[in-house]
């Protein structure tokens, strides 16, 4: 059996879950701008999905289980002009809503620096207990 997680266990788990949601992030606002030849091959965001992790009641952290697409569709353009266009002269561009993902990135980093500031409270806690004992 192993040991119970720590508040260094929890806040570790959720800091590297959002670090692959900052990836995704990253990801999506590289290819905001792409455009494709056909709707099929189009980009389309990436979103991490969430699962919990408990180890016993009351002590529960996050991980990440999957990276999935969003439902953002690419949208059509009417561009004759790009090597990339059909038949009918249009591209589609990517799946990608830029001022959510702007928003997105905001948030993680702001769920990230959380957890820094809980492992830093923990360990001058830790270390304030070590104090006492002296």
């Amino acid at each position: 059996m192993s040991a119970p997680m720590s508040v260094f266990d929890i806040a570790g788990r959720a800091m590297s879950a959002q670090i692959v949601r900052l990836n995704t992030v990253a990801s999506n606002m590289a290819n905001a701008g792409t455009v494709s030849g056909s709707e099929a091959t189009a980009y389309r965001a990436l979103k991490p999905v969430f699962q919990q992790v408990s180890d016993a009641p009351g002590v529960s952290t996050v991980k990440v289980s999957s990276v999935v697409q969003s439902n953002t569709q690419p949208t059509k353009r009417h561009d004759p002009d790009n090597p990339l266009a059909d038949k009918d002269g249009n591209v589609w561009d990517a799946g990608v809503d830029s001022a959510a993902e702007l928003v997105d990135m905001i948030e993680t980093q702001r769920q990230y620096q959380n957890n820094v500031q809980v492992m830093q409270t923990a360990k001058q806690l830790t270390l304030d207990t070590l104090r006492i004992e002296k």
